[in-house]
This record gives structure tokens, sequence and C-alpha cells, in this order.
């Protein structure tokens, strides 16, 4: 198959190692290796000392899936493939496309999401949201979009770059369309558990629409992206069936001490989960001061969820031209929007890291020295 070199992650090869301040990173702050080992119980303290490095069940350590199907409501172990989550996209798209079919997905999107469907050859159309009310995406609008042969609608709630959080209403009618069509939804949930506030959080696709598949891991929330692990729900077991064939061709199984790692936070997720949203509450607080600062600088849209958001730069017509000066003068790495393939006009701004005050300020300084 031949697919377009992934813009983004390209960007961050160039830039998240050698740049020294990072005020774009997608995740929140890591974990360290003793902070997930001290919060190991006893049994899985055992698994851990007797681990042996050898091959793992391609679907998953059993219990790693018994645990993850506890954070869900009606999901059993059977409903569930463990995968890297970048390799869960382009799995299940392999899996379920064919040329002829198209695709409806949120745009801007992390670039897998639509991607590997165009590179199969499917038509994809872009489902865009309304940056003056707030990023809302209008789900008349994706309707609007529906085809014959419409085969997948793919979605990411909190939504990655905006931090966008569809309500709940919307969500469901979103399914309802899916649902009467016989249309399969993959629902992008890798900044789940991180909305602002409870009332916010949707459900998980799986637990709403038999034809769904809900990806998430551990990279985003749980601030544990080396870990590489993540999964697939879906009660559509013929397809977690061929996606876990195809595996056989690429990771063919997951890391035996990630799997074993992931169980400890996994078994610990009402600690981390809440030490990562005090994290990120305090930083959205300072966030939204240094825009009311800068309002001549920045025009934004509060996020509703996640760890992310997408300011419209006021101080200059190319993102990317920006982005590029300050990485070289301050080192300070910024996303510019055409990295999503979305004009530009906008920077996404990470606020999941702890030292994302301290970057901020340095920003201002750069703002201030040379826009004032």
């Amino acid at each position: 198959m031949k697919i377009n070199p992934f813009a983004l992650e390209r960007y961050f090869a160039k830039y998240e190692f050698s740049a020294r301040y990072l005020l774009s990173s997608s995740d929140c702050e890591s974990l360290a290796m003793s902070e997930v080992l001290e919060m190991a119980d006893a049994e899985i303290k055992g698994l851990w000392n007797e681990l042996k490095l050898g091959y793992t069940e391609t679907l998953g350590h059993p219990l790693l899936r018994e645990t993850i199907a506890e954070t869900y409501t009606g999901i059993h172990l059977e409903d569930i493939i463990v995968v890297v989550p970048e390799e869960g996209i382009f799995l299940l798209m392999q899996a379920l496309l064919e040329p002829e079919d198209h695709i409806i997905c949120t745009f801007p999107a992390y670039q897998s999401l639509y991607e590997v469907a165009r590179s199969i050859g499917c038509a994809v159309s872009k489902w865009e949201p309304e940056e003056d009310r707030d990023w809302h995406f209008d789900v008349r609008q994706l309707e609007e979009k529906l085809q014959g042969n419409t085969k997948l609608i793919v979605v990411n709630f909190p939504h990655n770059p905006t931090g966008y959080v569809l309500p709940r209403v919307d969500y469901e009618a979103l399914i309802h369309l899916a649902r009467q069509r016989n249309i399969l939804l993959l629902s992008d949930e890798m900044y789940r558990l991180l909305e602002a506030d409870n009332e916010s959080k949707l459900p998980a696709g799986c637990q709403l629409y038999d034809q769904a598949f809900s990806l998430s891991g551990l990279s985003k929330t749980f601030g544990l992206p080396g870990l590489r692990i993540g999964w697939i729900v879906s009660h559509n077991h013929d397809a977690l069936q061929r996606i876990s064939r195809l595996k056989d061709y690429t990771t063919i199984c997951n890391s035996a001490p990630g799997e074993i790692l992931a169980i400890m936070a996994l078994r610990n997720r009402t600690r981390i989960i809440a030490l990562q949203k005090a994290r990120v509450h305090k930083n959205l607080k300072i966030l939204e001061e240094f825009f009311n600062e800068y309002t001549d600088c920045f025009n934004w849209n509060r996020p509703l969820g996640g760890s992310v958001c997408f300011p419209r730069l006021l101080i200059s017509r190319d993102t990317f031209v920006f982005c590029e000066e300050l990485v070289r003068e301050t080192g300070i790495m910024l996303v510019p929007s055409r990295l999503f393939m979305f004009g530009d006009n906008h920077v996404r701004v990470g606020f999941g890291r702890e030292d994302m005050p301290d970057v901020l300020m340095r920003f201002s300084d750069y703002l201030n020295k040379r826009f004032r």
C-alpha cells in the first residue's frame, strides 16, 4: 500500500526531542516507572517479579482484558483486543473497508483517522466544526454527508485538536443515524475521562451501539504513552477476529512488561485520573488567564475536554512560519494547523504537562518582546 507521510508525526520527529520546551504535546504528564510499580497490589507484583519476556497472547493478556472490561458497562473480555492505539486504527480500517466505500470523519483530525481509509481507496468526507460556535459539530451537517455507500463514521470526542465534546443528545442522534443505515462507527476515545465536568462525559460508543468500535488506551489520559498499550472494544466479534488476524502482520503480540504495567495502572485508574485531571484543570485556568491577557494575539474557544485546544493566531498570516520562528528563537515547540490540513491560522496548545505554566511564561516573554 502507498500512504501519504504523517505530517504531524514527522514534525514531532523533528522537534519533540530537540526543542527545549513543548507547548503542543497532547498527552498528560508521564508517570515514572517507580510510581506505577508503587501502586501495584500483591497479585500484580507477583506477576511482575515472575514475568518471563516471551511472546504474549495476540488478543492481550486475559487479566488485562478483564481489567479493561471493568472500565466499561456491559463489556466483557471477549469484546476486547489489545493493540498499540495507532495500530488499532490501521488494522480496523484494513479489516473493514473496501476501495469503493465512503467514510465520514471529524475534521481536523489525527491524520490516520482518515488517511488510512484514503490509502485503501475510500472516498473521505470531512465533518468540520463551526469555530464561531465554540467549535460545535452539527449532526445535521453530518447527516447531509451520508451517501449510499457510507461504510464508516469516524468521530473523536473529546476532540483533538479543538477540545470540543459533543452534547449527549447529539451523540445519541449520531448513533441513531448510524444504526438506521447499519453504518459502522469508530469512536476515538483517547481523551475520554478528561472532560471539564462529569456532566459532559459521553458514554463509550461500544456501550450504545453494537456496530461501534471504541478506541482507547493509556497514552493520553493516563500519561503512559511509553507503554504503547491501547485497545479496541466492540460487540462485533467477527470484526475483532479479522483485526486479530491482521495483527499477525504488525506487532503479532503486545509487550509483556507493558501489559503488566498496564494492569497496575488500570487497577489504580481512579487515583491516576484524579491526578491528571487536577493538573489539567489547574493548567486550563492559567491558560484562560493567558488568553484573556493576549486577546490581541489570539482568539480561542475554551475546550470542553481533553488536554489540547486550538486557538486562532491573530498576529501572523502563516502559523507554520510563526511556529518555525518560535522554536528557532526560543526553543518552544507549537504545532501549526497546516499539519492538520486545516489552513494556516491556528496552533495547537497542550495543557496536560506539569511544566506548562513555565513554558507559557517563556512564550509570554517572546510575545511581549516581538509583538508589543
